[in-house]
């Protein structure tokens, strides 16, 4: 299938960025196909299958309830709406009605990250105003209460690399914070990977991406309390028309999650294993000193961390341009560019791809 590249005059990708939707995200499994295959090729009475697919995965990982969105993004809006309409109809059919005050949506000021798209845009477009608690650099549990009022209809938390990590409220705070104000809380875990954690804490509704840490198709899953739930999956008679997610994807998502909870994902001690070599080579490249470093995170993802020096004859946001020059194109992370750093990310890059990236760079450096 390589002639698709040149059908379309597209370059071939080697993804060190990670599970990024820039790239399309990850690849998925010969088995996960089948099922979209499967899902492609039949019929079903989709409310049904909305409906089913979700209580099984619920049930598989020990949730009140859950729903295959199309994407995090979706989710996001979609549980907003969910929470301030409270299962009306006339909600549904007038989201943004006078009549439905209760809209602000708090949350920690250093977590109004842009992921591709600013979480204040899906709050909105889920008809909520988004309340910022806190500072960019500190948000704490007092600066989260201080700032709920009788309009406030939840706490959004966002558990991401992108956003704060310094003096950050944990998600156990913002819980304790919800509940002992009889709010909802909504967790944004769009690529985290324990499917278990939270819903254990008790978070009310967490969206996981189901293309990213499951390697999954374009989808997302939400995992909660089932009241919160059902509002989340009555607005496909609203907003959620124009979020529609196939029924390819659904079941391809729930075969991932599937094969996911029995297999599991790759381990940090294998990625560390991989990276070695690869680390090892980079080192013998002139001006660049590359080492394994942990998700900022904290998620069990280790990446090779390669820092450009300051007497190198380009830096480090122009050998990651030249890396993207020419079929195969190398995408790597580029949050610390700024800083002469650049991370390979290797959980979809095989070994042959890691002699390309180092043959590559090896050429840019000379």
């Amino acid at each position: 299938m390589n002639d698709i590249y040149e059908k379309y005059d597209l370059k071939q990708v080697i993804n060190a960025s990670g599970k990024m939707t820039i790239l399309g995200v990850s690849k998925v499994s010969d088995s996960v196909l089948e099922a979209q295959k499967f899902g492609g090729q039949h019929f079903f009475e989709m409310s049904d299958l909305v409906l089913k697919t979700g209580q099984h995965l619920a049930k598989l990982i020990g949730a009140e309830d859950g729903v295959i969105l199309p994407s995090a993004s979706a989710a996001i809006a979609e549980s907003i709406a969910g929470i301030i309409g409270k299962g009306s109809m006339y909600h549904v059919y007038h989201p943004f009605s006078d009549k439905f005050t209760d809209r602000e949506v708090v949350i920690p000021k250093g977590q109004n990250v842009d992921y591709g798209a600013p979480e204040e845009v899906m709050i909105e477009l889920g008809g909520g105003k988004m309340i910022e608690a806190g500072y960019a650099n500190m948000c704490s549990a007092e600066h989260l209460k201080m700032m709920i009022t009788p309009q406030t209809s939840s706490i959004l938390y966002v558990k991401s690399h992108h956003a704060v990590q310094k003096s950050m409220l944990t998600i156990q705070e913002a819980l304790d914070v919800a509940h002992d104000n009889n709010l909802p809380l909504i967790l944004d875990a769009a690529a985290e990977e324990d499917l278990y954690k939270y819903i254990n804490m008790g978070v009310d509704i967490v969206m996981y991406s189901g293309a990213k840490a499951f390697s999954g198709p374009s989808s997302c899953l939400v995992l909660g309390k089932k009241p919160y739930i059902e509002w989340i999956r009555l607005q496909s008679k609203g907003i959620g028309r124009a979020m529609k997610v196939g029924k390819d994807n659904i079941l391809g998502l729930t075969r991932a999650i599937e094969d996911y909870v029995e297999f599991g994902p790759e381990s940090g001690d294998s990625m560390k294993t991989r990276l070695a070599p690869f680390v090892e080579q980079i080192n013998k490249i002139n001006h660049l000193e590359a080492k394994i470093t942990q998700d900022s995170a904290g998620r069990d993802i280790y990446r090779a961390s390669v820092t450009v020096d300051k007497n190198s004859p380009i830096d480090a946001k122009e050998l990651i341009e030249k890396m993207k020059v020419d079929s195969p194109a190398i995408y790597t992370r580029e949050y610390r560019a700024n800083m002469g750093i650049i991370e390979f990310d290797v959980r979809a890059v095989h070994e042959e791809e890691m002699k390309t990236i180092i043959e590559k760079i090896t050429e840019i450096m000379r």
